[in-house]
């Protein structure tokens, strides 16, 4: 498999910010061999680069099979270029909210997950099973009329107890 060289006015696949997809954006910035910003094809809106997702998902993945080895950690792919990896304060969030989840709901069978109904009153930790967001956990009960549920793309306030 033979990779082109990036330039500036080339092409490379990257993340929208406002798209919010994978999408082509032509290069408008680079430092080095390192692309910075880019212009999307679609929305023609110019932001700073960010690798597509399906690309950050298997580092990712590459990432946990070598902790679970035992393999030393690789240098970060990141466009910045630097060695160790690292996270902003909205990445290490996002990281935490999902391992909060993920132990709220590890090992439970799908009958211990309520369907989510606004009739219905929620405690703090049940499990919820929601149609659009999946299973999720009520992290706190704002108030008798709303909760608040993490689900893995986030928290979400929700009502309940409604007649």
């Amino acid at each position: 498999m033979t990779t082109k060289k990036l330039r500036t006015g080339g092409e490379v696949d990257a993340w929208c910010t406002k798209c919010r997809l994978d999408l082509t954006h032509r290069i408008i910035a680079m430092v080095g061999d390192v692309v910075k910003k880019v212009e999307c094809k679609t929305c023609m809106s110019h932001h700073l680069y960010r690798q597509p997702k399906s690309e950050r998902e298997k580092s990712a993945a590459a990432r946990a099979a070598a902790r679970s080895t035992g393999e030393p950690r690789a240098a970060s792919a990141s466009p910045r270029g630097g060695g160790a990896e690292r996270l902003t304060a909205a990445q290490r969030a996002e990281r935490d909210q999902t391992l909060a989840w993920e132990r709220a709901i590890a090992g439970q069978p799908s009958g211990a997950f309520k369907p989510y109904r606004i009739t219905l009153t929620f405690g703090e930790g049940e499990l919820i099973h929601h149609s659009k967001f999946g299973d999720g956990v009520v992290a706190k009960v704002i108030d008798r009329g709303k909760i608040e549920i993490l689900f893995k793309d986030g928290p979400r306030t929700m009502a309940h107890g409604q007649p």
